[in-house]
């Protein structure tokens, strides 16, 4: 019989300073005694879009398929849009008039490949996980030189 992999825990978060302006996320994830940390930003960008990256990363860093993920966000953007539907509703017409329709299909490529149950938990509550993950994210985003964030201003051009 073959040995049943274990749980993954991932927790994210995501910052703006400004919405738009810097902004960053924090990833941790924890398998079976290990922990890996992960962080990003971009020089402009949005807090749900940082939100919604922070579980793609998590995501694509997991090494196999068919794995059972528990994410943790504080994020109402992201758990609900899986949870209460959304997400199947915006992909059935097409992203049409959706927000980060480039970030929700690159999170649909790797949300099919692995059993995944979000969980939503009270940001800046104490909740020592989601701390850290909100420090690795205002971290990142104060670091010089950030890059663009290409799917947020490709938004912003189709608008004008």
């Amino acid at each position: 019989m073959a040995q049943e992999k274990p749980v993954i825990f991932l927790y994210t978060d995501g910052a703006a300073s400004g919405n738009p302006g810097p902004g960053g996320y924090g990833v941790v994830l924890r398998c079976a005694g290990y922990e890996k940390e992960m962080s990003g930003a971009y020089a402009l960008t949005t807090n749900n879009r940082m939100e919604l990256l922070a579980v793609i990363v998590g995501l694509e860093a997991i090494r196999w398929d068919r794995a059972r993920v528990e994410v943790w966000s504080d994020s109402s953007y992201v758990v609900k849009a899986i949870n209460e539907g959304w997400l199947q509703n915006w992909e059935r017409k097409g992203f049409a008039k959706v927000k980060n329709p480039d970030l929700w299909q690159r999170f649909l490529r790797i949300y099919k490949r692995h059993d995944v149950v979000f969980h939503w938990l009270k940001g800046h509550a104490g909740h020592p996980d989601n701390e850290r993950c909100d420090a690795l994210a205002v971290a990142a985003y104060h670091a010089p030189d950030l890059p663009e964030d290409t799917g947020y201003m490709d938004s912003k051009a189709t608008l004008i």
